[in-house]
């Protein structure tokens, strides 16, 4: 069904609950995963730069490590992913990353914002699903560790 999943991960909870729910479903459907980390491109960012030179550059090491930390996770479930790092607004960055690659699924996660960050945060970047021409997943799924290592072992159990 899908051939290749595209798994957009912040590092965040709702983060690693996505790229978990998508690596199971990648894994059953053997289909190639790409991992896709976004920092965000802010003005913030950029008057921290000016404040204290290295700040872009500490939160690429940063963001590096977060993907780093997502690659492990796919590849001790025995899959072998391709990851990379963008600059930008995430809902083009991952829009874009998923043409590149002719993805098939979108998997990422939420997190519910309040009325005044929606407001703060506009819609600058938009929503994902204005950017992709293939299938979204939402992950909200929680899979305790023990029953997310009992599927990996049994595959089809969840």
């Amino acid at each position: 069904m899908y051939c290749r999943i595209l798994l957009a991960y912040d590092g965040s909870r709702e983060g690693l609950i996505a790229l978990r729910e998508g690596a199971l479903l990648a894994k059953r459907c053997g289909a190639a995963v790409f991992l896709l980390s976004v920092l965000p491109a802010s003005s913030g960012l950029q008057m921290a730069e000016g404040v204290y030179p290295g700040a872009i550059n500490q939160q690429v090491i940063s963001y590096k490590e977060l993907l780093a930390r997502g690659v492990s996770v796919l590849k001790q479930l025995g899959l072998d992913p391709v990851a990379k790092l963008v600059v930008g607004e995430p809902a083009p960055q991952i829009g874009a990353y998923a043409r590149e690659i002719d993805a098939d699924l979108v998997v990422l996660g939420h997190q519910r914002q309040s009325l005044m960050q929606r407001w703060w945060s506009g819609a600058s970047g938009g929503y994902v699903s204005d950017h992709i021409g293939c299938s979204l997943l939402v992950g909200r799924k929680t899979i305790a560790d023990d029953v997310f290592t009992a599927e990996l072992e049994h595959p089809g159990h969840i």
